[in-house]
């Protein structure tokens, strides 16, 4: 009974080394495909020649040797030995070439990203670029006071055309933005009126050319003047009236209210409304509407032209304006929407009191595309400023570095230029020994919109970042602040 088993355990041991061997054998030619190893040939047979080696020992001590029960234990211990040594070492190469994969598969995900935020960048560059000409252009022609009414009535259609691309442009980016976490909110005074006024031209005549009828509505005791960010709020509201003219058929109705729900000496409450007879949302799909790209059906996708994306971003951005979103839907009769959103008030008479004129100011724009650098001159010309151009960021370091300390009040500066962009050019000026070079006011003018560019601008030594198309109001607050600013400090 004992030789039975000494001799099972031999001739068992010599099977498995016979298995071991074919195993080492296809990981070899496994490890060789994964890679080059001509150089190396001899150290990956060698465990092969030796596991041979190995069953030639077996063999022999089985066929012409008399194993005890000591020999025949240690010959299939070290066979099953190797046999858990291979299963071993096969897993952990695996697991490596899992990893390899899952790494190779990040890097190209991540090269992707940013191939992809390259192409929006320039996309985005490249569309405000005209865009700021015909926007720039038309507020200049709607600052003549001879133009007849008919003509004034199709450049406000044009402005307000220009403004929902811009708004269409500004939702691509912005889902861009929250998915990296980069979107802040920015916190400035602005004319809530201004902002209700915009929204009340363009949906009325989206509604007009639609054939719906539109109503909009102010309550009573609204405030104005406030402190916050309120071209995130125009946005969130332009998208909200935007699906509901889209949604909504010839003859239908699209209904806007603003209204103060609470209001404080210093902060406010309030509720916007928009309210719509179009196609509606049955209860299931409500819980889906603010994800990107939802579509209640495949037919609305051809039906209804758009990115998808429009709720998904209004509903980030009144989170992160610390509001809330409500929305009631039925099916075939329509849907209502409402944001509430608390806002600072701004102290208008502190205001009056700072206020500073550009009356005599000079002003150096650096812009390399002409039509844009004569639009900002037509513009500051408006409010009675000078102006001088610089090509590109050499010539503007050149311009400044020539001229007398106090010579330029402020400074607008592009930031995609030939020869040298503008955040070199920043750079270099800030780093100048003149008493001025620290303390001028120099203001980012660029097509450049991602968050990340804001913060480029910022830590070169800019004092702000304006986004084209110019938003002519906002470019002489900004550019009064600054001017006041730098008058205080002297």
């Amino acid at each position: 009974m004992v030789s039975w088993l000494i001799y099972g355990m031999v001739y068992t041991g010599s099977i498995l080394m016979v298995y071991n061997i074919y195993g080492f054998i296809r990981f070899v030619r496994y490890v060789r495909k994964r890679g080059n190893w001509d150089d190396q040939k001899l150290m990956l047979n060698i465990p092969v020649a030796l596991l041979c080696m190995f069953l030639m020992g077996y063999l022999g001590v089985g066929l012409f040797g008399k194993p005890d029960l000591l020999v025949a234990g240690i010959l299939f211990g070290g066979s099953i030995f190797v046999f858990v040594m291979y299963l071993l070492l096969s897993r952990i190469t695996e697991q490596v070439i899992k990893n390899e994969q899952l790494e190779a598969e990040l890097m190209a995900a991540e090269e992707s990203n940013q191939i992809k935020n390259s192409f929006l960048a320039t996309i985005s560059h490249e569309m405000r670029t005209p865009l700021n000409v015909i926007l720039g252009l038309d507020e200049l022609a709607l600052n003549h006071s001879g133009n007849p009414p008919e003509t004034r009535e199709q450049l406000t259609k044009i402005k307000y055309s220009g403004q929902y691309l811009l708004g269409f442009i500004n939702n691509v980016l912005d889902v861009q933005n929250m998915e990296k976490g980069l979107l802040e909110v920015r916190k400035k005074p602005f004319s809530l009126m201004e902002v209700l006024g915009e929204l009340n031209g363009i949906t009325g005549e989206l509604a007009r050319a639609k054939g719906i009828e539109w109503h909009f509505h102010v309550a009573d005791g609204m405030p104005d003047a406030m402190d916050g960010d309120g071209q995130m709020l125009e946005q969130i509201l332009m998208n909200l009236l935007d699906n509901a003219v889209k949604f909504t058929e010839t003859g239908g109705r699209v209904d806007f209210t603003a209204e103060t729900l609470a209001l404080d000496t210093c902060r406010c409450m309030l509720q916007f409304t928009v309210r719509d007879t179009g196609i509606g949302m049955t209860r299931d799909f409500i819980e889906k509407a603010f994800e990107p790209l939802a579509r209640e059906d495949g037919s609305s996708t051809t039906r209804y032209k758009g990115t998808g994306l429009g709720l998904t971003v209004t509903r980030d951005k009144v989170k992160l304006l610390g509001g809330e979103i409500r929305v009631t839907s039925e099916k075939g009769k329509g849907s209502e929407f409402t944001v509430i959103v608390s806002m600072d008030l701004r102290n208008v008479e502190t205001e009056e009191e700072q206020k500073t004129s550009l009356e005599n100011c000079r002003i150096l724009i650096v812009e390399d595309i002409p039509e844009n650098a004569e639009i900002a001159a037509d513009l500051l010309e408006l409010e009675g400023a000078e102006s001088e151009h610089a090509e590109n960021g050499l010539i503007a370091l050149e311009m400044y570095s020539e001229s007398e300390p106090g010579y330029y009040d402020a400074i607008l500066m592009d930031l995609r230029m030939p020869v040298m962009d503008g955040l070199e050019s920043v750079r270099r000026i800030r780093a100048l020994d003149r008493p001025d070079a620290k303390t001028i006011p120099i203001i980012a003018l660029t097509a450049n919109a991602f968050d990340s560019d804001v913060k480029q601008s910022l830590e070169a030594g800019m004092n702000e970042h304006l986004v084209k198309p110019i938003d002519a109001d906002l470019l002489y607050t900004t550019l009064k602040k600054w001017v006041r600013r730098t008058e205080t400090a002297k």
